[in-house]
């Protein structure tokens, strides 16, 4: 009689938020060098708009432009019938909460902004946490170097605006820093500012039944 087969392992599950969980993320922008990168939290109830502002007050922007996530060929962001391009349509951001994407461990999307100067970040869930003690918005826990300028010209127009700063003598040199918002230094990132911003916006999503009759 042949011995009996070992039932086969399962995969192990990926963990996916429970109600009240917060998300912790890492956010890199993308074709910069040295890396612009932030470490921070959100809770999972929140919507993908409000996630949006999150990402402007941890990155730096200021949010002149047009943005939009993108995950599993999904687009969401705010439509606008001028900026429609074709393709898969744009579905409302201020109507799916962060909880609705079923994001695991490891889950990976893109946060796109200003679509002229091309800027693309790459969100990474790195913890899925039960809500921690004291924390009931998003918070900013570590991050790196300052966000480019607005209007730059994207990650080209960056590359090239640090290199004209590392040379005085550059006919440029002058009128960028002019240019340029006072006190600007590529290398700094101030945790207490970001931090302050969070704290200063209001951060409570409609409820589920008020969405569907605002829609």
């Amino acid at each position: 009689m042949p011995p009996e087969k070992e039932p086969a392992s399962k995969s192990p599950e990926k963990t996916s938020p429970a109600p009240g969980s917060f998300i912790q993320f890492k956010i890199v922008l993308k074709d910069v060098r040295p890396p612009v990168w932030r470490r921070f939290l959100v809770p999972e109830e929140i919507t993908l708009y409000k996630l949006h502002c999150a990402i402007q007050d941890v990155m730096g922007w200021w949010d002149y432009h047009l943005h939009e996530f993108i995950r599993h060929g999904k687009r969401y962001g705010v439509p606008d019938p001028d900026f429609d391009w074709g393709g898969e349509p744009l579905l409302n951001d201020k109507r799916i909460r962060l909880s609705d994407l079923g994001l695991s461990l490891k889950d990976k999307m893109i946060y796109a902004y200003d679509f002229g100067d091309g800027w693309e970040h790459e969100l990474l869930v790195e913890k899925i946490l039960p809500p921690p003690e004291g924390i009931k918005k998003p918070v900013c826990l570590k991050g790196a170097r300052s966000c480019p300028p607005e209007d730059c010209g994207g990650p080209w127009g960056y590359e090239n605006l640090l290199e004209i700063l590392k040379d005085p003598e550059h006919e440029e040199y002058e009128s960028m820093k002019t240019w340029l918002p006072e006190g600007f230094d590529s290398e700094s990132f101030d945790l207490d500012l970001v931090n302050r911003m969070l704290s200063s916006r209001q951060w409570k999503s409609p409820s589920r039944k008020d969405r569907k009759k605002s829609s």
